[in-house]
């Protein structure tokens, strides 16, 4: 069972990112502040969880949570900036957004960029131990299923429905057949050892 907060004497905000792998669309991030003791023993990784299991909890999450937020860097930041600077922009900007004021940012994964005036903990695997970094994976990776499958409305060649810009060989296929669009990243290596077509 997750962890519900790291300690007792401050309010906690849990922060994760989802999409820094893909080759298509934003990465995102979420920001979640749960109330104290909260526990839901359903709550994971959201990589680890069913997609109808990921909405169900969203809606716990958004009902429950003190405050939580979602925010964004797209595809173009990313190129510009590179991917790790831009998951931690990411997790910034949701963390702007909150509208309770945390006093301990729970960060997940290794690395972070201090955010001004509050500390942090990184936690390593922290998606899989503390309740409120699972919550704010669940947000992130559910939000940006919609953003991508909404993409999808206008690129529908390459199946963002289906592998949300992650890079699976279908996807890496049809970009060598239609080109990149403007979601991809163009500072990635796009087609990976797939061979481009000899004219």
């Amino acid at each position: 069972m997750l962890i519900s907060q790291l300690t007792d004497d401050l309010i906690e905000a849990g922060c994760d990112e989802v999409g820094r792998g893909c080759l298509a669309g934003p990465v995102f991030a979420s920001a979640v502040i749960l109330p104290a003791g909260f526990c839901n023993e359903e709550m994971n990784d959201s990589k680890k969880l069913p997609a109808k299991k990921r909405y169900e909890l969203r809606e716990i999450i958004e009902s429950v949570a003190i405050s939580w937020a979602v925010a964004s860097v797209t595809a173009a930041e990313i190129d510009e900036i590179n991917i790790l600077k831009a998951s931690f922009l990411a997790m910034h900007r949701a963390i702007k957004k909150l509208e309770a004021s945390p006093q301990l940012l729970l960060i997940d994964g290794n690395r972070f960029t201090p955010y001004p005036g509050i500390p942090h903990r990184c936690i390593v695997k922290g998606d899989t131990l503390y309740m409120s970094i699972a919550a704010a994976s669940i947000l992130a990776k559910t939000y940006r299923d919609d953003y991508m499958i909404k993409l999808h409305e206008e690129f529908p060649e390459y199946a963002w429905n289906r592998n949300k810009g992650y890079p699976t060989v279908r996807h890496r296929e049809k970009i060598i057949q239609f080109g990149i669009s403007p979601h991809h990243r163009r500072s990635f290596n796009l087609i990976g050892q797939l061979q481009l077509p000899i004219d």
